[in-house]
């Protein structure tokens, strides 16, 4: 019998990753549930209730499990401590519990991100590329990387970096088909040149899963990107198609990309959340590397996306409208 255990099942990325565990035929999925299922709803899980600062809920979680998948994390925050307790210090309490409860489990897969990589001598990040985060989440990630390097010789840990994720339950990329509904594409720089890497969230999983199982796969970091490089002008096309109507395209130019992002995050205070476009976002979009190679992956584990943008594209859309949100 195989056991899972998933933190951040709840989540966009999460909820796919604990179907297609389901799928596979794992036995037993146990999943960290703080407040809602969520998507989880009606799935088959065993629930743990808490949340990743209780000790003695972790020991009974991860107790006899093969595979962990640590996919939890704080993504926007208003303050550095937010992000340093979210991402990296629960995630070394997790390979504390790990070692002393379960020092046996086949596979640790955590998730990091594309945005540790920040700024790129080349255009295209690769494994080896080095870290140098524009923004407090990229920098968070990558402290939660050189933290769990210590850990490598205890635990059979893979760390994943995704670039922006899209599909069905995603909220942040969501806001540009909004806009584009509305028959509006704001494009920030070139429109044709190939500049960002997309991944499906069923291509990302399946990178995921084969992560946890290629023995190839322990002790190193891996790229999930999709199947090319994207322009804005390929995602506005898959985007159009998918919605069936144009959109006029709207150019801003760089240096109000960040006048935009502190307009924005400033006007955000009052509700509290920080919104998904604000001055670090403003900054990444203009000076980040947003493109990562795949090479690494395809050779060690046979890593080869299988959703094109302009399927994918229309699956979220469609996602989108059956759930009301568009």
């Amino acid at each position: 019998m195989k056991k899972a255990f998933v933190t951040g099942g709840t989540g966009f990325i999460g909820s796919h990753l604990v179907e297609e565990l389901l799928r596979r035929g794992v036995d037993e999925v146990r999943c960290l549930v703080r407040t809602r299922r969520k998507w989880l709803e009606d799935i088959p899980i065993r629930e743990v209730r808490g949340d990743l600062f209780d000790e003695a809920l972790i020991a009974e979680a991860v107790r006899g499990v093969d595979y962990v998948y640590h996919n939890a994390g704080v993504t926007r925050a208003r303050d550095d401590d937010a992000f340093r307790q979210g991402n990296v210090e629960v995630t070394l309490r997790l390979m504390e519990v790990l070692a002393r409860v379960n020092p046996g489990v086949q596979r640790v897969v955590v998730t990091s991100t594309l945005a540790v990589i920040g700024r790129c001598a080349d255009r295209v990040a690769t494994e080896e590329s080095a870290l140098q985060p524009l923004t407090r989440y990229g920098a968070s990630k990558a402290r939660m990387e050189e933290a769990l390097s210590v850990w490598q010789d205890r635990l059979p840990i893979t760390i994943v970096r995704p670039p922006t994720v899209y599909g069905p339950r995603e909220a942040d990329l969501f806001a540009l088909f909004r806009i584009a509904s509305k028959g509006i594409y704001p494009v920030a720089g070139n429109t044709r040149e190939p500049t960002m890497s997309l991944v499906h969230v069923a291509d990302l999983v399946q990178g995921m899963m084969a992560a946890a199982e290629a023995s190839a796969a322990a002790g190193e970091t891996f790229f999930f990107g999709g199947e090319g490089f994207y322009s804005w002008r390929d995602l506005k096309e898959a985007t159009t198609a998918a919605l069936g109507r144009g959109a006029i395209t709207v150019s801003v130019p760089p240096a109000l990309v960040s006048v935009l992002g502190a307009i924005v995050e400033e006007g955000s205070r009052l509700g509290g959340m920080l919104p998904p476009f604000h001055r670090e976002k403003a900054r990444e979009i203009r000076y980040a590397c947003k493109m990562c190679s795949i090479d690494k992956a395809r050779r060690l584990l046979d890593y080869s996306p299988a959703v094109s943008l302009k399927q994918g594209i229309a699956d979220a859309i469609a996602w989108y409208r059956a759930q009301g949100w568009l």
